[in-house]
């Protein structure tokens, strides 16, 4: 029997040809944005309110940068945007991975259900809940705080960090705990010593979603954000460089690329990781 013969590279270039135009096209449909936001933070206004666009900036400038940093409120409300961020997330993974604990390792009544919950909430549109959350708040005098911010990026996490711990513990073969029980450890020993430390990608990848989701997050913190403006964060803070004369988009967008450089800084130191959590975490256990 004859072995088929491999196809040349020409024609295997060919048949990709067409699905790496649509890579490309994706990438750059993608990016523009972004290089339209950080190119026209670096433009004088003169670029910016020309009727003809540049691509590229005449004169690079970091006038706007001062300005927005300048800005009243910037390093109060980068602070409160990052201590809501970092409590919300470890919040979530330290809850998320005890219940992804006991729905993977443990039998107990119930379990299917809870999962079943655990996904129904996170298919839900959380923006529907605005109003009976801010009902919630009003009544318990919660309206205008951070632990109120924190405790609902915390839910919005919650469902997403729970469904990716279960799968990758999932995946952990329970001999290795086992065997460190036999040693003399005892349940939540072998757990810390043996199974955690293999959970690095799936805390790397949730701790990435959750951050991105806290920081961005616009809806809550303008709507529950009223008389203490001190209490603001950094989405609800760009929407302030606003006059009598309109819209001061050079600050605007100079504000916009400050505020996603943390998540940047957060992609890139844990980007090794990523794929591998989403991957273990969706399709095992």
């Amino acid at each position: 029997m004859s072995t088929p013969r491999p196809r040349p590279p020409v024609r295997r270039a060919l048949r990709r040809l067409p699905l790496n135009a649509a890579a490309a096209l994706t990438v750059l449909v993608c990016l523009f944005p972004v290089h339209w936001m950080v190119t026209t933070a670096f433009k004088p206004s003169t670029d910016i309110q020309s009727y003809d666009p540049r691509l590229v900036p005449s004169r690079w400038t970091f006038e706007h940068f001062r300005v927005a940093v300048g800005a009243d409120g910037f390093a109060l409300f980068w602070r409160n945007s990052l201590l809501v961020t970092l409590s919300a997330v470890l919040l979530a993974l330290l809850v998320a991975l005890g219940a992804a604990y006991a729905v993977a390792r443990m039998r107990w009544r119930g379990r299917r259900q809870f999962m079943l919950a655990v996904f129904i909430a996170q298919m839900a549109p959380w923006e529907s809940l605005i109003i009976p959350i801010y009902i919630i708040s009003r009544d318990t005098g919660m309206l205008d705080r951070l632990p109120t911010l924190t405790l609902i990026y915390f839910m919005i996490t919650l469902p997403f960090t729970v469904v990716v711990l279960r799968g990758f513990i999932a995946g952990i073969p329970p001999e290795l705990e086992e065997a460190a029980q036999v040693d003399g450890c005892t349940r939540a020993g072998a757990f810390r010593k043996v199974a955690f430390p293999l959970l690095a990608p799936g805390l790397m990848a949730t701790s990435l979603f959750g951050f991105i989701t806290a920081w961005n997050e616009f809806t809550y913190a303008n709507f529950l954000i009223i008389k203490q403006q001190d209490s603001r964060t950094l989405p609800v803070w760009l929407s302030s460089f606003q006059s009598t004369f309109g819209t001061d988009w050079g600050a605007t967008m100079a504000a916009s690329t400050l505020f996603a450089l943390p998540a940047l800084i957060v992609f890139l130191a844990l980007q090794r990781h990523v794929t591998a959590g989403l991957a273990s975490g969706g399709v095992k256990g």
